[in-house]
């Protein structure tokens, strides 16, 4: 069992470097929780693969510098359609 959340927190990782994905989309991606996405790649993967770690960290710190932008367009396509 153990086997399996360590090739999953990998399998997370590289998803979220080649596809520049968010927490969101990776879970989604995998049918698992934000939660789960979270711990493996932030706590798990630390330890598996540091190189892959820090380039995941680097793509989570850009989208979270990005979030509340994507919010916003989120929020203004809502309520532009709404309208309509």
């Amino acid at each position: 069992m153990r086997c399996i959340v360590e090739e999953r927190a990998v399998e997370l990782g590289r998803y979220i470097v080649e596809n520049n994905a968010t927490v969101r989309a990776a879970a989604k991606q995998f049918g698992i929780s934000k939660s789960t996405v979270h711990t493996d790649v932030s706590k798990r993967l630390s330890y598996l693969n540091p190189q892959l770690y820090e380039q995941v960290r680097a793509v989570l710190d850009i989208n979270k510098a990005q979030r509340h932008i994507r919010g916003g367009l989120a929020t203004k396509e809502k309520y532009e359609n709404s309208v309509k």
